[in-house]
């Protein structure tokens, strides 16, 4: 990486930790309001996170349940009311500030944007979650920090398909070595890796640091204020520009 112009933020548990504040909180609340008697703990939650999307998710968890529908038709139309369902109540959550940004990651943000840097928003969950998030974080307006903004219904292919981050780099018009990702797992890493982009890893609750995505990421650090091997002190565009130079 050289030149760095960009940073390409991932979402869900990157900009804050919200598959154990929101969506997790929410998926419960979903199956309440449809009178199931299902509920996801947070080590059966940590498993399902291998599943990229939340109908897929539904649709996994639906295989091994002996009271889900048998019909194909009828368990994929539970699953979308389901995650319909999910979608509004982890937006009231996030309304109800619920669902606060991890450290640093708004200091990151304003300092990349005052610097004129180019910033997308790189992520396989939907628009409408991103929406809720982002409005609450960076108000109505949050769009216009964002030169790009692509979200899961937007590809074809989920994460830890490449294609998010290469429609993001066609976006923006830059090529990988001029970007940065920002990812929380190993399914973000694999896909910033596998588009040609270096990867800043910040472990989220859900998907701690392994040895081996420490050594393929470009650094590590436990969150944005706290910085890593790399850096001094917090993470912040200067350190960045600076560390991408070297």
């Amino acid at each position: 990486m050289s030149g760095l112009r960009a940073l390409l933020w991932d979402v869900d548990g990157t900009l804050a930790e919200t598959e154990r504040d929101g969506h997790l909180v929410a998926f419960n609340q979903a199956f309440d309001d449809m009178g199931l008697p299902w509920r996801w703990d947070e080590a059966r939650y940590a498993r399902l996170l291998r599943v990229t999307g939340g109908r897929e998710r539904l649709l996994h968890d639906m295989a091994d349940r002996a009271d889900a529908p048998a019909d194909p038709a009828r368990r994929e139309a539970l699953a979308r009311e389901l995650h319909t369902r999910k979608n509004r109540r982890y937006a009231e959550r996030v309304d109800a500030g619920l669902v606060t940004p991890r450290p640093g990651v708004l200091r990151l943000i304003g300092e990349a944007r005052a610097a004129g840097a180019l910033q997308a928003i790189v992520t396989t969950t939907s628009r409408t979650n991103v929406d809720a998030l982002l409005g609450r974080m960076l108000g109505p307006d949050w769009h216009d920090t964002f030169a790009a903004c692509v979200c899961g219904e937007d590809v074809e292919h989920k994460k830890p398909h490449p294609q998010a981050h290469r429609l993001s780099l066609q976006q923006l018009g830059l090529r990988a070595e001029e970007a940065l990702a920002l990812e929380d797992s190993e399914v973000g890493l694999q896909a910033a890796d596998a588009a040609g982009l270096a990867v800043l890893l910040t472990p989220s609750v859900f998907f701690p640091a392994t040895a081996q995505s420490q050594e393929r990421a470009w650094a590590c650090c436990t969150d944005l204020d706290c910085g890593g091997a790399r850096f001094s002190g917090a993470v912040s565009w200067a350190s960045l520009r600076e560390q991408a130079g070297s």
